[in-house]
């Protein structure tokens, strides 16, 4: 890949990680954020290094296979959930780990956010399933992601987080900011008595409109 291009990526990687850092997306030095280059080579944040003070030449190199290739930079220890991405959704090319507060609040209380209430959040994202407990940085959340991997582009990680996928960085962010905004609206309306559900048509229709505008199928409950 062209020196260049590499280099856009990796400030790119760098905003969105001030992004999730500014707006309180991860604390400390929590959260990890990767892309996959075209060469095979996967760029991802280090480990210990806040997000929000993270620069270009900070990221960790792997291999799909694991091999760290950067000397001086130890890759998050969430790698191996972002390589079994990888190899699991080929069309993926960026992965975005951190605790917004609302949607990890659902985590936690293990309460998926699968209900079909918001219009854009059907026709954009779709269910956001709860993906069973799994010890971070093992391979036992890789495999409690198993079941899920091909049926969701965000996953709610019980007592621990949110992942989201997708073909590029931005979009990836975006479905964070989206699961998080989801999580809020969720929030409130149980406040207010209870979320009003789409009726069956209703969702029909917006997965009709998904077709018509070439999205992909948005994972339902």
């Amino acid at each position: 890949m062209d020196f260049s291009e590499e280099y856009r990526i990796r400030k790119e990687i760098v905003e969105v990680c001030r992004h999730v850092y500014e707006k309180g997306f991860v604390a400390a030095n929590d959260g990890n954020v990767s892309v996959l280059l075209d060469d095979g080579r996967v760029l991802i944040t280090p480990t210990g290094v806040s997000k929000g003070f993270i620069n270009p030449e900070d990221l960790a190199v792997v291999t799909l296979d694991g091999e760290v290739l950067s000397r001086d930079h130890r890759p998050s220890s969430e790698l191996p959930m972002h390589l079994y991405i990888y190899r699991n959704r080929p069309e993926v090319r960026a992965v975005v780990h951190a605790h917004p507060l609302y949607s990890t609040g659902f985590a936690v209380a293990g309460i998926p956010l699968d209900k079909n209430v918001l219009a854009e959040v059907v026709l954009t994202l779709g269910a956001v399933p709860l993906v069973e407990y799994g010890t971070p940085s093992t391979d036992e959340l890789p495999t409690a992601l198993g079941e899920y991997i091909h049926k969701a582009d965000a996953f709610l990680l019980a007592n621990h987080g949110v992942v989201t996928i997708g073909r590029n960085l931005l979009e990836t962010f975006w479905k964070l900011e989206r699961v998080e905004h989801f999580a809020q609206i969720s929030f409130i309306a149980r406040l207010l008595g209870g979320e009003r559900l789409l009726s069956r048509e209703e969702v029909e229709k917006l997965t009709q409109l998904r077709q018509k505008l070439g999205l992909a199928p948005a994972a339902q409950n």
